[in-house]
């Protein structure tokens, strides 16, 4: 019976596990890496249950293979790796809460702070004259790394601040804009550029500074093109197809109610 002398100590391990594979589920759902992460689930299950049935060789096959098998994890899920690392050592409360939040320790919080019927109505006049413009919106991992290459602000908000901050005879017009809640808190900001070459050449630099990013942290981005008034929006170093700027909204409030 000794299978049956569970200590609280077991409860609490078995609970830290589930909680710490419920946040990798979610940091990789929707990209290629839950296939690969579903894959090593798999072997890890052969592994075990040839150990249990005591299949000698296969077992060391296994075993050897998922040993080798940690280094090749730890480049494929690097940007995941580093997202969950930058979280944890946040020195941002807000972004702790968050945290709890997604295992519902918290509770819920009242609805989305940011005006995003200002920022892509701002959108939407931009693209119309061509105004070129990227905006990064944080979510939990802190920017402070990017905000220092730029002019610190404490503005509300809105769509006429918007507009004038990146209006092309404006001296903060270049660079990026970051919105933490509903506060404008750094123009000019200087993003990491991306140096993936599946991004399409006719993307310029606004584009792949939003990817850049996006990649680094969990940041979402809105980019305005220049050249064709496109707009676009970035995640997880990705483009996020939409059609009209309503569905655009959707997706808005979806990933900003879920940091």
């Amino acid at each position: 019976m000794d299978f049956l002398d569970i200590r609280i100590i077991d409860i609490v391990d078995i609970v830290l596990v589930a909680f710490l594979l419920y946040y990798l589920y979610n940091l990789v759902k929707g990209t290629v890496a839950i296939n690969i992460l579903v894959g090593i689930i798999i072997v890890y299950a052969i592994y075990i249950v040839t150990q249990l049935l005591e299949m000698e060789l296969l077992s060391k096959i296994l075993g050897g293979f998922l040993g080798v098998g940690m280094f090749a994890l730890i480049v494929v899920f690097q940007q995941e790796i580093r997202k969950f690392l930058l979280l944890l050592g946040s020195t941002n409360f807000n972004a702790r809460r968050r945290f709890f939040k997604r295992f519902n320790l918290l509770e819920k919080e009242s609805g989305i702070k940011t005006n995003l019927e200002g920022i892509l109505a701002a959108c939407k006049k931009m693209a119309a004259s061509s105004t070129g413009a990227l905006i990064v919106l944080q979510r939990n991992n802190s920017l402070d790394f990017v905000k220092n290459t730029g002019d610190e602000m404490n503005l509300e908000v809105n769509q006429p601040i918007i507009e004038s901050i990146f209006f092309k005879n404006s001296p903060l017009h270049d660079g990026a804009m970051v919105i933490e809640e509903n506060r404008i808190t750094a123009t000019r900001v200087i993003l990491p550029v991306s140096n993936d070459r599946k991004i399409p050449l006719r993307f310029g630099l606004r584009h792949r500074a939003a990817v850049g990013i996006s990649e680094k942290t969990d940041a979402v981005c809105i980019v305005v093109s220049e050249e064709n008034g496109q707009i676009s929006y970035l995640k997880d170093g990705d483009f996020v197809l939409f059609d009209t700027t309503d569905d655009l909204m959707k997706i808005l409030k979806k990933d900003l109610s879920l940091n």
